[in-house]
C-alpha cells in the first residue's frame, strides 16, 4: 500500500490448478447447454399448445420448430467456442 494502490502479489498458477479451472469450465459449459436445450423444449412446448388450442397450423408449427432448432444449435456452438476459447486461455502460461 503506497497511499494511492494497493498491491497483491498472486503466485502463477500450477498444472493442477489449471486442470482444475478447465474442468469447471468445462462443467459451466454443460450446464449451459443444458440450460438452452430446456428453454427449445419449453418453446416446443408451447408451439404445440398453440397447434391444438389456438388453430397453429402444422406447417407453421413445423417452420416455428425449424428456426427454434436453427437458434438452439447456434448458442450451443458459441457455448463450445467460448469454453475452447477459455481452456486454451488457461493453458497458456
Amino acid at each position: 500500500n503506497n497511499g494511492e494502490l494497493i498491491r497483491c502479489v498472486v503466485p502463477p498458477l500450477t498444472e493442477e490448478r489449471r486442470k482444475d479451472l478447465i474442468k469447471k469450465a468445462k462443467a459451466t459449459g454443460e450446464q449451459t447447454k443444458i440450460i438452452i436445450r430446456n428453454a427449445r423444449r419449453d418453446a416446443f412446448d408451447i408451439l404445440k399448445k398453440a397447434q391444438k388450442n389456438e388453430g397453429l397450423s402444422e406447417d407453421t408449427e413445423k417452420e416455428a420448430e425449424e428456426e427454434v432448432q436453427k437458434i438452439t444449435d447456434k448458442n450451443i456452438k458459441a457455448v463450445d467456442a467460448l469454453v475452447a476459447a477459455k481452456e486454451k486461455e488457461i493453458l497458456t502460461v
